[in-house]
């Protein structure tokens, strides 16, 4: 695929930014080096099949001084996730990072090792925990602990530890509470929705290279490998509570609705070691993240930071993160924590101020300002969130999507505006051309907004695809966030290659297996299609042998509505008894494999799935 190179207008936009940001302060390059004891190599790791599910080595290129094709600030957080390998915190706690998106860190116990967050895959986990012991010695694993409920945390636990050792007790699982009805609703109630999206923010279908991938910000990308989740053997529920494993006290402090919905920061005091899970990492988060998520409350996040701050501020000498590089010295970690907390402090306090003074998101985007101190700290720089779409999102938090000008109440969707647009403007000639003015200018967001309306017009012109896929890689070259790039450089490659699908997969067997049966249930009801069900009035009961449960299941006006109750199936036109993982084949489609009984009329059951539908994983973003 042919790509251009960075304009002039770009080039002077780079220079800018190497003008103005603090470039001299090099504190976070030692500090990533820090301890460093060794990596894999090659940086490449396969599954069984042999296919790579993650190439560190692929980021080999990120060296030296930022290309012109690369924002300079970008390129300096690049520098840093791409070093990988096993690192000392201090002495008894261990961190591998740059193996996968996020970080594992390996705690050791009395007798053996607390592993925290075991990554995505079970390869990348287990290619860590085997670099670790290489260094460390055969430790048996004592626990693991999930820091919360986002895949990156939990994923890879089939690579530490097999669930006949967790059933035994030989292994515990702590996480915080709720962890696993958020983890497995996240992968399927809009599951195939942000997969498709996330495809872009991670920019897995992209060259990895100075014109294109160069990191996500909060690491490298997400690995390829499969994914699982265990059910916690136990949960915590309580700021302050202490549990200990292996003669070692952890103490907690419980921070839902954060980054997570369930999600803990916790403090181990044999090492003064404090482990803040994703609520301060080295960039400003996401709020809303662009894959798709409900919006996060940025008031009670500063507040749990506020609170981690008072509780262990004076006895913390290491500050550690599920992402990126360990913060070491209580004054450096008191900056650290009040800057992290100021930043969405003072996104929530002055977005609220902003928008009562009568303005919209979008403008409190453009008009807001970070004071002084935070614009020039790199632990504050919008590498994975931004201010931009994190103001939008506080803004949707309280507002909703509707700014209140009665114009934008009732809008033509995407197509049919932009039909209406190119016409006003004179066709999709005129269209072309005046994006291309605007592309000359280095005014990328105006032609963006253009050929946006050209290529939805007219999805083949080739004219317009093309400008706008050349449009959307200066847009990326650009851009400071590691998520905006590859978003900008996913819709360029799919403008002129073609759609490329979902490259990734989360909503894998051994997660899927983790719902309970009324998530199994709810996606049954999202699946239904509900013009094709509104003639149906369907009554079954559902028995769950293996559960000693009952359900009466009806489908009417399109609407499938479950009641736990006793089985009457005098009154439901079929019964059905199953296990729960019969079920769950059952909803996935099976109806002919053994454990499937079903008493009464067959037919109830054959018109209830011929109205589910599938989510689409191909669906179109860039084109309509």
């Amino acid at each position: 695929m042919q790509q251009n190179e960075a304009t002039e207008a770009i080039r002077a936009a780079q220079r800018s930014v190497k003008e103005v940001l603090p470039f001299a302060d090099t504190a976070d390059f030692d500090a990533v080096e820090r301890g460093f004891l060794g990596t894999i190599e090659p940086g490449v790791i396969k599954d069984a099949d042999g296919r790579v599910v993650w190439d560190a080595d692929g980021y080999d290129f990120v060296r030296g001084d930022a290309p012109d094709t690369v924002n300079p600030s970008l390129w300096r957080q690049s520098l840093l996730v791409a070093k990988h390998g096993l690192f000392e915190v201090v002495e008894g706690v261990y961190q591998v990072r740059g193996l996968d998106l996020s970080n594992v860190t390996f705690v050791e116990s009395d007798t053996g090792v607390v592993v925290i967050d075991p990554l995505i895959s079970k390869e990348t986990a287990a290619a860590a925990l085997a670099l670790y012991r290489r260094h460390r010695g055969d430790r048996p694993v004592k626990a693991v602990i999930f820091t919360h409920s986002h895949i990156d945390h939990f994923g890879g636990i089939f690579g530490i530890v097999g669930t006949d050792a967790v059933a035994s007790g030989e292994v515990e699982i702590i996480a915080p509470q709720g962890l696993v009805a958020e983890a497995v609703a996240e992968n399927v109630y809009a599951g195939t929705a942000m997969g498709r999206r996330a495809g872009y923010m991670y920019g897995a279908a992209l060259g990895r290279g100075p014109k294109g991938a160069v990191g996500a910000g909060l690491g490298a990308t997400t690995s390829t490998g499969q994914p699982g989740i265990v059910p916690p053997t136990k949960e915590i529920t309580t700021t302050g509570e202490t549990y200990t494993v292996d003669g070692v006290d952890i103490e907690f402090q419980m921070a839902p609705g954060t980054e997570a919905p369930a999600e803990m920061h916790f403090f181990f005091p044999r090492y003064r070691a404090l482990c803040m899970a994703e609520n301060a990492t080295h960039t400003l988060h996401n709020l809303l993240t662009l894959r798709g998520a409900l919006v996060r409350d940025p008031h009670v996040w500063s507040r749990y930071l506020t609170e981690a701050i008072e509780r262990y501020g004076d006895r913390a000498d290491v500050l550690f993160a599920s992402h990126h590089w360990p913060t070491w010295g209580r004054e450096r970690i008191a900056d650290f924590l009040g800057q992290q907390r100021d930043l969405y402090a003072y996104l929530h306090d002055q977005t609220l101020r902003m928008l009562n003074l009568g303005m919209t998101g979008a403008e409190i985007a453009e008009e807001i300002e970070l004071p002084p101190v935070l614009e020039n700290a790199w632990n504050a720089r919008g590498y994975y969130g931004s201010v931009s779409h994190n103001v939008k999102a506080i803004y949707q938090r309280y507002m909703g999507w509707f700014d209140g000008n009665p114009a934008r109440l009732w809008p033509h969707p995407p197509k049919a505006l932009a039909e209406r647009y190119v016409a006003a403007i004179g066709g999709v000639a005129r269209v072309v051309e005046q994006a291309r003015a605007a592309y000359d200018t280095g005014d990328f967001r105006w032609a963006a907004t253009l050929l946006d309306h050209a290529v939805f017009a007219d999805p083949e012109n080739a004219a317009a695809r093309e400008l706008y896929a050349a449009t959307l890689e200066q847009l990326a070259y650009g851009a400071e966030n590691g998520t905006w790039r590859n978003f900008f450089l996913s819709g360029a490659t799919e403008l002129r290659e073609g759609n490329f699908g979902t490259p990734t997969k989360t909503n894998a067997p051994e997660i899927l297996a983790q719902l309970s049966v009324e998530q199994l249930l709810d996606s049954v009801a999202i699946a239904v299609d509900g013009p094709k069900a509104w003639d149906l009035d369907l009554a079954l009961d559902i028995t769950l042998v293996d559960e000693n449960r009952n359900f009466r299941v009806t489908l009417r006006n399109g609407v499938l509505v479950y009641v736990q109750k006793d089985a009457d199936p005098a009154s439901a036109g079929v019964t059905l008894e199953l296990t729960k993982p019969r079920l769950l084949a059952l909803v996935a489609g099976d109806q002919t494999s053994p454990g499937l009984s079903i008493a009464g009329d067959p037919s109830v059951l054959t018109s209830l799935t011929s109205v589910l539908g599938r989510g689409d994983p191909d669906f179109n973003i860039v084109l309509p």
